[in-house]
């Protein structure tokens, strides 16, 4: 895997990442780079942040959560299969009933936690040819797409969590950001 992921605790988790344009440098190799640090840390998405550039792309492959629900329908698995790449995304209208579902994060290993999020919403954002697409999307996609898009705001998922939740768990985090922890994965840890 060519880039670590950042930990818990290091600064530009925290940055409100940058657009960028159609000749942005190695962009294509960079996409090409996400995916294989997203699957080789078993990931179902990876936003750039994490990998310590703060720019406006994510990548996302959430055919695993296929296998999670054996009542999901072909439309929602059909929705579900596929590599996709945003950039500078721009989420419209988060709309729909919110719903909890449990989240975790390649940058905060080991911490699984409910994280309420609307179930649907309408984006707008470049793929990796730099094609415009509007698109509205619900259900698991749109958890994830919401998860990641977070990132390029600076935004974890354990910032969503109440204030007991997250009092309960700041020794892990800060164990975290201290390297204190088992991953099978490469990570940059800010306090180690």
């Amino acid at each position: 895997m060519k880039f670590p992921i950042l930990a818990y605790g290091h600064p530009n988790l925290r940055k409100v990442a940058k657009d960028i344009s159609p000749d942005y440098p190695g962009l294509q190799q960079l996409i090409d780079d996400m995916f294989e640090a997203m699957y080789e840390s078993s990931g179902v998405g990876l936003a750039a942040p994490q990998i310590d550039r703060s720019i406006r792309l994510f990548v996302i492959d959430a055919e695993p959560f296929i296998e999670l629900d054996k009542n999901m329908s072909e439309a929602e698995k059909e929705q579900l299969k596929g590599k996709k790449v945003f950039i500078n995304a721009q989420i419209l209208e988060e709309t729909g009933d919110k719903w909890a579902f449990t989240e975790g994060c390649l940058s905060i290993p080991g911490i699984n936690e409910d994280v309420t999020r609307h179930s649907k919403i309408k984006i707008k954002y470049f793929d990796r040819n730099f094609n415009l697409h509007t698109e509205e999307i619900d259900g698991l996609l749109a958890r994830v797409i919401q998860h990641e898009y977070d990132h390029l705001d600076g935004i974890l998922f354990t910032d969503r969590l109440s204030s007991l939740k997250k009092r309960l768990l700041k020794r892990k985090l800060e164990n975290i950001s201290k390297g204190k922890v088992n991953v099978d994965y490469r990570m940059k840890f800010p306090k180690k």
